[in-house]
């Protein structure tokens, strides 16, 4: 094997060299689910719709079971009453297809002020990291990419979750065969 080089902790290069073949197995298997994703964005985005409520109804059931659980505690109701809307809010997203224009609406806001502290992170180091303009650069593409969800609603929330996670599940596992030819 290459020297993986200055950059990698000794901890992360044993690792990796112990269990090269499942760190290989999990980046194609991560390519291989982001361009299903990719192909298929509107069932992924729906997925992700789907999984969003589940958590939400988990929680909510979660949250509400302590509250009962605690009745003692002043706060317990409020507590209750914040398990109930989780439960409402996840089961509207498992059972509609409407919680897709508020999740793309949530991930275009997400990335305009995403972008903005990017840019505020580039203004405050410019000047001393070489590399900052890649802060630079990431903010302006953040920013750009929440307005073009934001204009393009609801359109855009039929294929940007699933695109996206797509789109990430593919460098996650760009990134895990990288480490394996390290």
């Amino acid at each position: 094997m290459s020297d993986p080089g200055p950059g990698i902790p000794e901890p992360l290069r044993s690792a990796v060299q112990e269990h090269r073949g499942r760190f290989t197995f999990l980046g194609w298997a991560l390519i291989a689910i982001g361009v299903l994703a990719v192909l298929f964005p509107l069932v992924s985005s729906i997925a992700v719709k789907v999984l969003v409520g589940w958590l939400l109804v988990l929680s909510g059931a979660a949250v509400l079971y302590h509250a009962f659980q605690s009745r003692s505690w002043g706060s317990a109701l409020w507590s209750g009453l914040v398990g109930v809307l989780q439960i409402a809010a996840g089961i509207f997203l498992v059972v509609t297809l409407d919680g897709l224009i508020g999740l793309t609406l949530l991930m275009a806001i997400l990335f305009a002020a995403q972008g903005a502290l990017e840019i505020a992170l580039w203004a405050q180091n410019h000047g001393t990291a070489p590399a900052s303009r890649w802060m630079l650069v990431s903010g302006a593409a953040s920013i750009l990419l929440g307005l073009l969800l934001l204009l393009g609603l609801p359109g855009t929330a039929l294929w940007a979750l699933g695109l996206m996670l797509g789109l990430n599940l593919i460098t996650s596992g760009v990134a895990f065969l990288a480490l394996t030819r390290a």
